[in-house]
C-alpha cells in the first residue's frame, strides 16, 4: 500500500462510486492509514473522521482484535459455500446478533451490504404474503428523501431522485410517503413536535390502492444519508398501527441507525417500535469486512419456511458470500468490542454533549438548519448556485482543514465513532466553524 509522501498510482482506472470522478482526479483526497478517530492522508496529515467511515466504524479504526480474528479464521476456513452447507461461526454470529436486536426478531439472513439487505427484505416481504395466500399484495411503500441502497428494489423504494435518474422507471407498484422535514421543525434536537400527521400518507395509500394490496412499508427510523431527518413524535408508532390494521409488513432500514448510533443497539429500541423485518450492515463488522444482515420476526420466518416444500428450499434467494467465515469473524469480534467497552452506554453519555456542540453552529449565517438525534446530526448550508455546488466545494475545504464529513447536496452529515472523546468533538466543530465562517451567504428563511 502506498505510504505517506509516496507518489500515488494512476487515478484513471478506478471508477469511484458516488464520486465526482473528474473533480477528484484534479484534487485527490487520498487516505493511506487510519487509527481510532483519525485518517492519515497521503501527505502525512491527520484527518479527523467526523463520520467514522460512512457511519460504519463505531468502535473506531484499526482495532487489532478484529484483524486478529480475521487472520485466525482465514487460516482455518477461508471460504465455505452457504448453500445447503453450514459452518459453526455463521450460526454463532446469528445467535450473537439476535442478542442485540429487539425482542422477537430472531431469524438472521446474511448479506454483503446494506443494499443487499434491503433488497432481501423486500423479497422476503413479497414471499411472506404469497406463502400466506395473499400474492396479490404487490405494492411497496417507500418514502421521499430515503436511501435504501442501489440495487433495483432498493433504488425504487428509495426517495432521492438523483439516485434513480438515468436508470429507468425501476420496479412497478412503488409509492412514496412524503418526507418528514418541515420548516417549522428547523433547529430541533431529537424528535420534532410537528409532522406526525405525515404518517397518514400510508393510510391514504391504503384507501387508494387497497390496504389488502400493499406488501410492505420500508423506512429508516431516522433518514440518514439525506441529512438526518428525525421522525416527528409519534410518527413511527402511527406507521406501526396502520401496518397492523391492514396486514402490511413494516421494514426498518437500520443500516445507519444500528449499532449505537441512536444511543441504543438499534433505532427500533430508541423509538420503542418493533418492525417485522430489520435491515442492517455497516457497523456489524465495524466496516472492516463487507457484511449485512436481515433480521425477521418469527411470524415472517414461519410463514415462509412452513409454507415451502417439505424438505425443500423455502427461499430461493442468497449470495455466494452470505455468512462468509471471515466476515463472521469480524462481526463477532466487533460485537464483542461493542459489549465489552459499553459503546451504547458511552453514546448515551456523549449524546447531549455531541448535539450541543453541533448545534452551536446554528449562529453562522450560512447555516439554514441543524438536526440531530443520538450521535448523528446534519447541517444544511444555504445553496450557492445550483444545488450541491456549495457542498462539493465545502467537502474539499473541510478536507483541507483536516476534517472528513459526508455531503448530500448542500447538507453534511456528522456521525463520529462512539469511542470519540469530548475534546475531539470540540476540534471537529472548531474546524468546521473555521470553514463556514468564511461564507457570508445570508440565512434563507
Amino acid at each position: 500500500m502506498t505510504g505517506p509522501n509516496e507518489p500515488h498510482p494512476s487515478l484513471e482506472n478506478w471508477w469511484m462510486p458516488f464520486t465526482a470522478n473528474t473533480a477528484f482526479r484534479s484534487s485527490p483526497r487520498m487516505v493511506v492509514g487510519a487509527r481510532g478517530t483519525h485518517y492519515i492522508a497521503q501527505d502525512g496529515r491527520e484527518i479527523l473522521d467526523a463520520l467514522c467511515g460512512l457511519v460504519c466504524s463505531p468502535a473506531g479504526h484499526g482495532r487489532p482484535e478484529i484483524a486478529e480474528a480475521i487472520h485466525r479464521v482465514a487460516n482455518e476456513l477461508s471460504y465455505m459455500p452457504p448453500f445447503q452447507h453450514g459452518h459453526p461461526i455463521g450460526f454463532e454470529t446469528a445467535e450473537r446478533l439476535v442478542r442485540m436486536t429487539p425482542e422477537g426478531l430472531d431469524h438472521v439472513f446474511f448479506t454483503n451490504s446494506g443494499s443487499e439487505s434491503t433488497e432481501t427484505a423486500l423479497k422476503i416481504a413479497l414471499l411472506y404474503h404469497r406463502r400466506r395466500g395473499e400474492g396479490h399484495r404487490q405494492f411497496l411503500v417507500g418514502r421521499e428523501r430515503a436511501y435504501h441502497g442501489v440495487n433495483f428494489g432498493a433504488m425504487s423504494v428509495g426517495g432521492i431522485p438523483a439516485n434513480r435518474d438515468g436508470f429507468g422507471s425501476g420496479l412497478p407498484g412503488v409509492v412514496h410517503l412524503r418526507h418528514t422535514w418541515l420548516p417549522e421543525n428547523r433547529f430541533t434536537k431529537g424528535e420534532p413536535a410537528h409532522g406526525v400527521e405525515l404518517a397518514e400518507d400510508l393510510e391514504r395509500f391504503c384507501w387508494s390502492l387497497g390496504g389488502q394490496n400493499i406488501a410492505a412499508c420500508i423506512v429508516e427510523p431516522v433518514a440518514g444519508s439525506t441529512g438526518v431527518l428525525v421522525p416527528p413524535r409519534g410518527y413511527l408508532e402511527r406507521l406501526r398501527a396502520i401496518c397492523d390494521a391492514h396486514g402490511i409488513l413494516l421494514i426498518f432500514d437500520e443500516v445507519i441507525t444500528g449499532f449505537g448510533r441512536l444511543s441504543t443497539n438499534f433505532g427500533a429500541q430508541r423509538f420503542d417500535v418493533r418492525p417485522d423485518i430489520m435491515c442492517t450492515a455497516k457497523g456489524l463488522t465495524n466496516g472492516v469486512v463487507p457484511m449485512g444482515a436481515v433480521v425477521a420476526a418469527e411470524h415472517v420466518y414461519d410463514a415462509i419456511t412452513e409454507g415451502g416444500t417439505r424438505a425443500g428450499i423455502e427461499l430461493f434467494h442468497g449470495y455466494t458470500c452470505s455468512a462468509h467465515p471471515v466476515a463472521c469473524a469480524a462481526a463477532l469480534a466487533s460485537m464483542e468490542i461493542f459489549e465489552r467497552e459499553g459503546l451504547v452506554e458511552r453514546a448515551q453519555k456523549l449524546e447531549d454533549y455531541f448535539l450541543d456542540a453541533i448545534f452551536s453552529l446554528q449562529d453562522l449565517p450560512v447555516v439554514t438548519d441543524v438536526r440531530g438525534h443520538g450521535i448523528m446530526a446534519a447541517v444544511d448550508l444555504a445553496p450557492d448556485g445550483a444545488p450541491g455546488t456549495r457542498g462539493l466545494r465545502a467537502l474539499q475545504e473541510f478536507w483541507d482543514a483536516g476534517v472528513m464529513v459526508k455531503f448530500t447536496a448542500d447538507s453534511f452529515l456528522v456521525g463520529p465513532a462512539l469511542v470519540i472523546e469530548r475534546h475531539e468533538i470540540d476540534e471537529i466543530v472548531r474546524r468546521i466553524r473555521g470553514v463556514l465562517e468564511r461564507y457570508d451567504e445570508g440565512r434563507k428563511q
